[in-house]
């Protein structure tokens, strides 16, 4: 890949990460920003229709989460890697974005260089996780087996809000105990249901229970 000009997509919600990483990776010789996108909706269109070699996504976006939107991409334009640069470290979202199809996860307060070698990896068809990222997966996969997670699909987020959904909470009481705005709550039960493949929160609350959640 050395030899042309890695052509990137940029997805995440914050105006001032995205338009910080876009300038950032914009003054790297070798790598051309083509399009940036503030939704996991909207990373899925930019993935599909510009054809980058890389698309760098936020785990956590509006409409659809970074996972879902690594899902649709590997479904959509499989020809595009797909690097996480997220805040969320923890092995549950690591696991779910490799699962989902994402080659690369590195954390945010990676340094520059990091994130250009992960990005140049993953465009070579490399997997690549960040120092600490590496660190929780070797932990994960070498400790003792638990019970095996029933919705694997789902980020821990959305766990957490099937969770309170099968204990019978109304939205605006789940809203207050996560610290979210109902309509925050409303997205997150939406994406449930879709990744579930399931037509109303009533089925969801019955999966989930007789999965042992609520």
């Amino acid at each position: 890949m050395a030899d042309r000009i890695l052509r990137v997509v940029l997805a995440d919600d914050h105006p001032v990460v995205r338009d910080g990483l876009a300038s950032l990776l914009g003054s790297v010789p070798g790598v051309e920003v083509v399009g940036t996108a503030a939704t996991g909706r909207g990373a899925v269109r930019a993935a599909v229709t510009l054809r980058p070699h890389v698309a760098v996504l936020d785990v956590q976006m509006p409409d659809l989460d970074g996972v879902g939107a690594a899902r649709e991409i590997a479904r959509a334009a499989p020809d595009v890697a797909v690097l996480m640069l997220t805040m969320f470290d923890d092995d549950d979202s690591v696991l779910a974005a490799m699962r989902a199809g994402a080659l690369g996860y590195v954390l945010k307060g990676a340094s520059q260089q990091e994130i250009v070698r992960a990005i140049h990896a993953v465009a070579g068809g490399e997997a690549i996780l960040g120092p600490g990222v590496a660190r929780l997966v070797l932990a994960r996969l070498t400790a003792p087996q638990a019970r095996a997670d029933p919705f694997p699909e789902l980020t821990p987020r959305e766990r957490e809000v099937l969770g309170l959904l099968a204990a019978g909470l109304p939205t605006t009481t789940i809203g207050a105990r996560l610290g979210l705005a109902p309509k925050t709550v409303t997205n997150h039960a939406s994406a449930i249901f879709t990744k579930l493949q399931v037509g109303s929160r009533a089925e969801a609350v019955e999966r989930a229970r007789r999965a042992g959640l609520g």
